[in-house]
Formats: C-alpha cells, sequence, structure tokens
C-alpha cells in the first residue's frame, strides 16, 4: 500500500507540471482494496480493472516505470505511450486490462472466466468496479450469465459512494445494499470494511478458495473514502470544497487504510513506526527514480502512432 501512495503522490505533484497528458483518476483512500484482494491471487489469474486503475495496476505487480513512462506518454510505458493512465496493463502478471469505457471490464473479466472454466483451468478472473458501474446493464447482465454458466470469477465493487459527484442517495433505492443485489443472482456474496486491508484480504481469500472449489462466482462490496476529487491530483481543498463539505472530507480522512493498517501492525509487534517511515522513505526514491527514467524515455513516432489501433 505504501508502494501505491508514494506513486500516487507523486503523480499529483509532477501533474501540474502539465507534462503528464493524460487524464488520471486517483486511487488514494482505495489501496486496501486492490492489494487486499491481489494478495490473495496468483500471477497467472487474470484482474481487470476501469479508469481508476493505478492501485490495482501496482497491487498485480505492475512495473512502476510501465505506469509512469505511460503518464508521460513514452514509449516505456505499459502501452507505449498511447494509452495514458486508464489503460494500464501488464499481462505478464496477470493485469490483462483497463478501460475507462465503464463496465466494459466486468463483461471481460466474466468472459476471461468462462474460457478457463472450459480450459479445465484452475485459473480465476477477478473485474473491480466502482458503484456507479453497478447501475447499468452491463452488470446485471455479467452476474446473470456468471451464475447460470458457475464461472469462476471474482466481481469486486470499490463503493466510494460516488458516480463523479453524484451521491448514492439520489441513484439508487434508500436501504438499496449492492452485494445484497448480487446476492439476489444466486451468487456468494459479503460485505466488508475497504478501508481494512487484513479484512478484505480475508474475504479474497474465502472467495478465492470458493472460486477454484468450482463453486461458481463470488461479490465483495468494499465502501471506503475517495480522498482526491474525481479526476485530476487536486484536493477537496484545493477545490474549495465545491463538491464535498470539509466536514465529510475531515471524516473519510479518518478512514486512511495505510494509517489504519500502520497503527495495527504497530499495535501488534509487527513493525515500528521508524520501518514504516524507513519503507516510506525508500519508495520515495524508487519512485523519484522511475521519474526521471521515464521523462528520458522517448515519444513514440509518428509512424507508430496507430499502431494497435482498430
Amino acid at each position: 500500500m505504501i508502494r501505491i501512495r508514494v506513486a500516487e503522490e507523486t503523480v499529483g505533484r509532477y501533474y501540474p507540471e502539465q507534462e503528464m497528458r493524460t487524464p488520471t483518476h486517483f486511487s488514494i483512500g482505495q489501496e486496501a482494496i486492490s492489494v487486499g484482494v491481489c494478495q490473495a491471487l496468483e500471477q497467472t489469474d487474470a484482474a481487470f480493472s476501469g479508469h481508476r486503475c493505478h492501485a490495482e495496476y501496482l497491487a498485480k505487480g505492475g512495473s512502476l516505470l510501465g505506469m509512469f513512462a505511460e503518464l508521460y506518454g513514452r514509449v516505456d510505458g505499459c502501452c507505449k505511450g498511447r494509452g495514458g493512465s486508464v489503460h494500464l496493463n501488464d499481462p505478464s502478471v496477470g493485469m490483462i486490462a483497463s478501460s475507462a469505457i465503464l463496465g466494459e471490464m466486468i463483461a471481460a473479466g466474466v468472459g476471461a472466466a468462462w474460457a478457463f472454466k472450459m480450459d479445465g483451468s484452475d485459473r480465476v478472473a477477478v473485474t473491480f468496479f466502482g458503484d456507479g458501474v453497478t447501475e447499468e446493464g452491463i452488470m446485471h447482465e455479467s452476474l446473470n450469465f456468471a451464475s447460470v454458466m458457475n464461472v469462476p470469477v471474482l466481481f469486486v465493487c470499490a463503493n466510494n459512494g460516488l458516480s463523479t459527484n453524484t451521491p448514492l442517495s439520489v441513484r439508487q433505492p434508500r436501504g438499496h445494499q449492492i452485494w445484497k443485489w448480487a446476492a439476489g443472482y444466486n451468487i456468494a456474496s459479503e460485505h466488508v470494511d475497504g478501508s481494512d486491508v487484513f479484512a478484505v484480504h480475508k474475504a479474497a481469500l474465502r472467495a478465492v478458495a470458493h472460486l477454484r472449489a468450482g463453486k461458481g462466482p463470488y461479490f465483495i462490496e468494499a465502501p471506503y473514502y475517495r480522498t482526491r476529487v474525481h479526476v485530476g491530483y487536486e484536493t477537496d481543498e484545493m477545490k474549495n470544497y465545491l463538491f464535498r463539505s470539509k466536514e465529510t472530507v475531515e471524516a473519510g480522512k479518518a478512514l486512511d487504510p495505510v494509517l489504519k493498517a500502520t497503527r495495527k501492525m504497530i499495535a501488534d509487534g509487527i513493525c515500528t513506526q521508524a520501518e514504516v517511515d524507513e519503507w516510506t522513505a525508500a519508495m520515495v526514491r524508487e519512485v523519484e527514480d522511475v521519474v526521471v527514467q521515464a521523462k528520458a524515455s522517448p515519444f513514440p513516432t509518428v509512424d507508430q502512432l496507430l499502431v494497435g489501433a482498430y
């Protein structure tokens, strides 16, 4: 989680230079969900994500240089500089694809899982998405198909309660619970604190064991607090609390998953604050070195711009 946090804070520091010419959707606050789930997977398992994909890409083992060079539009990027922030992928570690076409990767995850089942493989697929996508038709078509075909797919709803800036309270029926919606499709489902990496990891281990036992799909809803604005590096404070009140923001910051995990590990005697500070400082040095490498990477040549475009 420190790796993801430091990487994104570094993006936030350099983004105002306007050398990264790509929209960015920060994952700060979401780290526990990505790490808790991906640590329950094998490298050969397939992961798919949406526009807010930085955390899943890094948690699955994606290259830091591949991410930063992609944000800078350089050939060392994971899409050779032509995909930008919303298309991070690294098939070598099982991060198959991400896309800003919201909902698209839910069907892709189900399709991959169906292929694994037909091949007799024990691989599983995971698809990460937000609460806004659960209101799209593809969500329900995918839940229905996955349940009917009994495929090994894990649906992970990282619920920040906002679709851009529109709260759940005006988008879904009062008292509605997303994980129970999935359970209506006869899919094993549970709700877990998305700011608690240990709780998320235990839920993911239960889910993956369920999938590999051939018991069909699994659904996890994990609420968390989105620390930055919907798109861009800014905080709510920098936006003069245009979209959320100062009180809401302060309450949300108290849910910080990195701080929560740090406090628990120190309390359990697993590490000290000095060791956490040392890990963070080492990560800062690594990411700063990667930024230098990314900026030194060349831009794609004009004759290569349409390669891979269909």
